[in-house]
């Protein structure tokens, strides 16, 4: 019986060749594969675009009518019959300016919670870095976005309060960090997803009580100085403070609250994404 003829490929033919090996303990961040993964990522945020609005009545519609009816049952119980203090700003665009942020961030959490569940097909049969699906979910959100600020822009000019370009500067920073958040507590959730199914019933209530932590509805002033700093420690307070002082031009500047907001959302997307890392190579066995 003759011995096959072995031999190693030569350096042309192995620089396409991707080699998985197993991995142990806490494994760091690879930037440079998922920048690699580039094209990956586009045709997942593509494709979860595509599914959201794929054979729906209101499509598109429904990114506007959502931001809108919140804010026009805000109005109505916080506004005429709370009667909420706003600094002098008309409560529909003081509540709108708030909700803008807020439901950018809690949709992409919800999509990144659920994102490795929805993509189990693929976990199971492909590799790719799997930190691009969370990405991918959280990232798609900008284009919710736009068009919900598209309708804050008309709303300002109707109660003349014009915007300008430096506004749009200074909201790209937050916009990132209301990003960042968003994915780093979105990686927790996801791999406690896998584990746990029941996740996903506990991820309403979270935003839900989130949004009544978070000065969407009332000033950040009403909270007492007792208990500033510990509000502070919600990012979103920094992100939708912000937001107002920015584009409203009203209140306090956010100060130490917005330096409170990026340290707290760097140490929970880092650790996430660690953690992430570290239990994701088991993930297509438990899904």
């Amino acid at each position: 019986m003759s011995q096959a003829n072995l031999s190693l490929p030569d350096k042309r033919s192995s620089e396409n060749v991707i080699l998985i090996e197993p991995t142990r303990g806490w494994i760091p961040i690879n930037l440079w594969e998922l920048w690699q993964y580039r094209e990956l990522l586009t045709f997942f945020i593509w494709r979860d675009l595509k599914v959201r609005y794929k054979q729906t009545a209101l499509g598109v519609v429904w990114v506007i009518l959502q931001p809108v009816m919140t804010m026009v049952v805000m109005s109505v119980v916080f506004g005429k019959m709370a009667k909420i203090p706003t600094d002098g700003i008309p409560y529909p665009i003081f509540a709108y300016s708030a909700l803008v942020p807020w439901l950018y961030f809690a949709g992409g959490l919800s999509r990144a919670a659920g994102s490795m569940i929805s993509s189990a097909h693929l976990i199971q049969k492909v590799y790719f870095p799997r930190l691009i699906v969370p990405i991918a979910s959280v990232a798609g959100g900008v284009i919710d976005f736009l068009l919900s600020f598209g309708v804050l822009i008309v709303m300002m000019l109707y109660y003349e309060m014009y915007p300008n370009l430096s506004m749009i500067w200074t909201l790209i920073p937050l916009l990132l960090l209301a990003t960042l958040l968003s994915l780093g507590v979105g990686l927790w959730l996801s791999v406690f997803n896998v584990y746990y199914r029941d996740v996903r019933y506990i991820v309403p209530f979270l935003t839900q009580f989130w949004l009544y932590v978070t000065p969407v509805v009332y000033p950040a002033r009403l909270v007492g100085d007792s208990w500033k700093f510990l509000y502070n420690l919600n990012p979103m307070v920094g992100v939708v403070n912000g937001f107002r002082w920015v584009l409203l031009d009203r209140g306090d500047p956010p100060g130490a609250s917005i330096w409170i907001s990026v340290v707290v959302t760097l140490v929970v997307l880092i650790t996430g994404a660690m953690y992430f890392r570290r239990v994701e190579k088991t993930f297509a066995d438990v899904i």
